[in-house]
């Protein structure tokens, strides 16, 4: 039990990235005053955890639906953290965890940027979501470690939200490139988690052919 939730505590808080997404919010914030950024803060923290508890509570259920199957959607999911790795690694901005250039000068005119871009897709975007669902199907229905993943979530999202109420004094410690350096770093665990992902979806999938034979 330990062991699995220190792999789920670790694959989260490296695809939502704490410290990298506490310099961006540092950097998009840096006009706000003090006390309109720690209400966009809390805001977008909140948002954010209530995005990937729906993710992780129905993600599943809504693929079953679809007609994809567990092993069909680690692979792909595998697939997507693994590109989510490299740009991490490269540190090159990514819709994966990030905004893009046009999505950029969009929130450039927002006044409030606590949904977009903030909650959505820098904390709960994509990579998230995949994650928190592909980490759910690890549970395998046990209501105890669904539980647990929740705390997690919630946990990751904390530690995140602290970083962002400190966000302009750990970007002056650190700068971009401390801040680039982490993000690579986490990159490289991401990387390999991936690939765990896929291994695991291969795993199922033969399974599930050889007891369809």
């Amino acid at each position: 039990m330990l062991k699995s939730l220190l792999y789920s505590f670790t694959t989260l808080f490296v695809v939502i990235d704490p410290v990298g997404t506490a310099a961006i919010f540092a950097l998009m914030t840096r006009v706000v005053p003090p006390g309109e950024r720690r209400r966009m803060a809390f805001k977008a923290c909140a948002l954010a955890v209530i995005i990937l508890f729906l993710f992780a509570l129905g993600g599943e259920a809504l693929f079953a639906v679809l007609g994809i199957g567990m092993p069909a959607f680690r692979i792909g999911g595998g697939i997507l953290l693994f590109l989510l790795a490299t740009d991490m690694v490269f540190a090159r901005p990514s819709g994966l965890r990030g905004i893009t250039e046009s999505e950029d000068m969009e929130a450039a005119v927002r006044e409030d940027l606590t949904v977009f871009p903030l909650a959505f897709p820098l904390l709960a975007g994509p990579g998230a979501m995949t994650t928190v669902v592909l980490l759910m199907g690890r549970t395998e229905g046990d209501p105890l470690a669904g539980a647990a993943l929740l705390g997690l979530v919630a946990l990751v999202m904390a530690i995140t939200l602290v970083l962002f109420l400190h966000a302009g004094r750990l970007l002056k410690i650190l700068g971009r490139t401390g801040s680039n350096v982490v993000t690579r770093i986490l990159g490289i665990i991401l990387a390999a988690l991936a690939v765990q992902f896929v291994l695991d979806g291969l795993i199922l999938a033969v399974a599930a052919l050889r007891n369809s034979l």
